[in-house]
């Protein structure tokens, strides 16, 4: 070999590759090898489309959803504030489902990466741990706002903390809808309507409410988070949504959130009294998590940008509700009843004309069918994690 040959590509791997017993460099050793490369190259190649395709099955999310590929012009950017929380994942859901590409902004109080978790590895996914009272900076097309405490035990706990949420957290979200020029999509809740005086409950009904009672924190804070909403389309033009949410209850419910539903799986699945603050007279409409996600969707791509009642009219009193329920699970629990809490409104039941009409939504899942679903989703919750103690009425912080 000359000194001119030496350091030459074709030298250096000739030194590299096998010898036989004549000194020629074996050919097979190199072959075997790029065929194991080649071929662990096509497995994560094929791994890789396989998971930027669908969910993973997850202890809390079983289920395998497909994910479609949408092309640019039609993929658009979606931010879900609260997206770790019950109905904020439902919703993340839908929207992966449709080859979105999302964005789940939550600090975690109430929300549960567990909710969200079989979508972590997805290309399309993106988690941000991050306090709506604190400003950010993202570009998005689409904003739907659930960040706030929703069970009356959690929204109690920190009543200034709620207030801001739904105050400052607002402003924040509008201000960044104005900036991208996004569309933004506030939930607001059924409790600005407080105890009412008209049923069923439109959405031109003005509400009557108590400024200054427990429950003032979340109620008033909706009500003006709707005050900023059309403050800023009026001055703005910002291209907002307002969705009235009434009861909502399905799986990912967390079982210490104090809510009726909840509240009475948990019970009446471990035999416990079924308590019912109050005589148990007063009425509420629950609806299945699904059918809000559909009106919520509807909502945001439709034209209508008056707030709009999102609820099931189907109204029960919570005594027939709380004995419904030990019937569905075969419990042996008693009925036990309570003093009545503070402000708890004495009937809940929308009116869902406007939904029907201008969004052509209306609830799919009968009450009966939800249940179902939600008693399983708790069996299971209770096989994994043993005993649950049920939350009372009185506030109190999230548990994991």
């Amino acid at each position: 070999m000359s000194s001119s040959e030496v350091g030459t590509p074709d030298a250096k791997r000739q030194k590299t590759m096998p010898m036989n017993g004549n000194g020629h460099a074996h050919q097979n050793g190199s072959a075997t090898l790029n065929g194991e490369v080649c071929g662990s190259t096509a497995r994560l190649m094929a791994d890789r489309q396989l998971l930027s395709s669908q969910s993973l099955p997850t202890t809390r999310t079983p289920t395998v959803f497909k994910t479609v590929q949408l092309p640019d012009h039609l993929r658009q950017k979606v931010l879900v504030t609260g997206g770790a929380g019950f109905v904020g994942s439902h919703l993340v859901d839908r929207l992966m489902c449709e080859g979105h590409e999302v964005t789940v902004l939550d600090n975690f109080f109430t929300g549960q990466k567990k909710n969200i978790e079989h979508w972590l590895h997805h290309p399309n996914f993106s988690l941000i741990v991050h306090d709506v009272t604190e400003p950010i900076r993202i570009e998005v097309d689409q904003i739907y706002h659930l960040a706030c405490p929703a069970s009356p035990p959690h929204y109690q706990y920190n009543p200034v903390k709620t207030i801001k949420t739904s105050t400052i957290g607002t402003l924040h979200m509008l201000g960044l809808a104005k900036r991208v020029k996004a569309r933004i999509l506030l939930t607001s809740t059924s409790e600005i309507y407080g105890d009412p005086q008209v049923h069923p409950q439109p959405e031109s009904y003005w509400g009557n409410v108590n400024t200054i009672g427990p429950r003032a924190c979340y109620d008033e804070g909706k009500r003006v988070a709707e005050t900023m909403m059309y403050a800023y389309k009026h001055q703005n033009n910002v291209d907002v949504r307002v969705a009235r949410i009434f009861n909502t209850f399905g799986p990912r419910m967390n079982p210490n959130d104090g809510r009726v539903v909840s509240n009475f799986i948990i019970q009446c699945c471990q035999n416990k009294d079924l308590t019912i603050y109050g005589e148990g007279h007063q009425t509420r409409s629950f609806q299945y998590v699904s059918d809000l996600v559909n009106g919520l969707t509807s909502l945001m791509n439709g034209s209508y940008d008056l707030p709009v009642n999102l609820g099931n009219p189907e109204e029960f009193s919570i005594k027939n509700f709380a004995l419904k329920i030990k019937e569905m699970t075969k419990s042996a629990s008693e009925v036990k009843f309570l003093p009545a809490t503070q402000d708890d409104p004495t009937q809940r039941q929308p009116d869902i004309t406007t939904a029907k009409q201008q969004l052509e939504w209306e609830p799919k899942v009968s009450v009966v069918q939800g249940l179902k679903h939600t008693i399983d989703y708790f069996q299971n919750v209770l096989k994994e994690s043993g005993e649950i103690a049920p939350t009372g009425p009185d506030a109190s912080k999230p548990k994991a």
